[in-house]
C-alpha cells in the first residue's frame, strides 16, 4: 500500500489577501458601472455581480477603497 503526500496547507500572507481584495473591488467597480442591458429600460436590478462585495464596498471608508481600486498603479 503507498501513502500519498498530505498536501501542504499554505495560508495567504497579508500581501495576497491584499491583492485579492483589490482584484475583487476592481471587478465589481467594472460591472457595476456598465450600463445597462439593452431593452432592459430602466430596470436597475438587471446587473450581475456580487451583493457581498457590494455590501463591503459599502462600508469601506473612502481612502481605504481609493488605496484598494489604486493598489496597481504604485
Amino acid at each position: 500500500m503507498v501513502e500519498t503526500p498530505k498536501p501542504i496547507r499554505r495560508h495567504m500572507n497579508a500581501a495576497e489577501k491584499r491583492a485579492l481584495r483589490a482584484a475583487d473591488i476592481r471587478r465589481f467597480v467594472q460591472q457595476y458601472g456598465r450600463p445597462t442591458r439593452p431593452g432592459g429600460g430602466l430596470n436597475l436590478n438587471d446587473r450581475d455581480y456580487d451583493r457581498e462585495i457590494e455590501q463591503m464596498v459599502r462600508r469601506m471608508s473612502p481612502e481605504e477603497l481609493d488605496q484598494l481600486m489604486r493598489d496597481d498603479e504604485e
